[in-house]
């Protein structure tokens, strides 16, 4: 049945301008991206089999083109503005952080989630702070394989010093979803605060990316 002629309540763009964006579901987000669907299958019902296909929205969305031209109803389009949505949200939450502090801010781990989740190998990333603890810059610091990066403690260090930042957060991702900090990890971020410390720049946190809640090395008291 086509959404036009359901009740306005259960109709995505309608239930948005009543009850908010937080109130809809996942297929009834992605069917404000699909907004027309096929001959026999409307966008809601389209926008659920693509979520099925995927496994989930965040599979959905870490899709590359040529698996999710494979999806039923994912054209090209239409897969350009997911991923333009996907980073315009990344986008807003790092202008957030240009504002405010950083480490009184949820979204810094938002941001970090938004763009380390969907790597397939893993990606270490520094944000460089200033001296009010507000956001100077996001930068890839390196990558690696499905396991592994190769980095030194003077790749954080240089880039920060380029930024002529006050204080740093590091973060990386671990692909293969183990959700506790290696002891090379561990042994690294202990290097990288001594190296930081020696130019005048605190290292603030590191973050992990993993299966499961962000990893905070500071709260997990792995930094000292």
């Amino acid at each position: 049945m086509p959404i036009h002629t359901w009740p306005q309540d259960c109709r995505p763009r309608e239930k948005l301008l009543k009850h908010g964006v937080t109130g809809l579901s996942d297929a009834e987000l992605l069917a404000l991206f699909i907004r027309t669907g096929t001959p026999d299958v409307n966008a809601l019902d389209l926008a659920r089999q693509m979520l099925s296909s995927a496994g989930d929205l965040r599979g959905l969305l870490n899709l590359e083109w040529l698996a999710a031209k494979k999806l039923r109803g994912m054209g090209l389009a239409r897969f350009c503005e997911l991923q333009g949505a996907l980073e315009l949200g990344r986008r807003c939450l790092q202008q957030n952080l240009q504002r405010g502090d950083v480490m009184r801010c949820e979204e810094a781990t938002a941001l970090i989630h938004a763009t380390l989740a969907h790597q397939k190998i893993e990606v270490f990333i520094a944000l460089s702070l200033d001296h009010q603890l507000r956001l100077i810059a996001l930068d890839e610091i390196a990558r690696g394989t499905l396991t592994d990066i190769s980095l030194k403690p003077r790749a954080v260090v240089e880039q920060a010093l380029a930024r002529r930042a006050s204080g740093v957060i590091v973060a990386h991702n671990h692909p293969s979803g183990a959700p506790e900090p290696s002891q090379s990890d561990i042994h690294f971020t202990r290097k990288l605060k001594l190296a930081l410390a020696s130019v005048d720049i605190a290292l603030h946190d590191h973050v992990l990316i993993c299966d499961g809640p962000p990893q905070s090395f500071s709260r997990l008291g792995l930094m000292d």
